[in-house]
């Protein structure tokens, strides 16, 4: 498959990051039994136990995206 012809450096940060969340989605929607990456397991085990401990909250993930946008817009 050939890859899009577009330069990337041209985006910004919350143009990349927009573009991996239409991307991450499509990916599972086109195929729900699509796992994360083997090495994302341990992490996801640790956040589970800090969540089950109280050590760590949630957030709703449209609060989680405004969030991460404004850290990346302020650098």
């Amino acid at each position: 498959m050939e890859a899009p012809e577009f330069s990337l450096s041209r985006l910004t940060h919350a143009q990349k990051l927009e573009l991996m969340e239409r991307l991450w989605a499509d990916l599972t929607q086109a195929d729900p039994s699509f796992d994360s990456p083997h090495g994302h397991e341990p992490i996801l085990r640790d956040r589970e136990a800090a969540l089950a401990g109280g050590t760590m909250g949630v957030s709703d993930w449209e609060e989680a995206k405004e969030r991460i946008r404004r850290n990346v817009a302020c650098k």
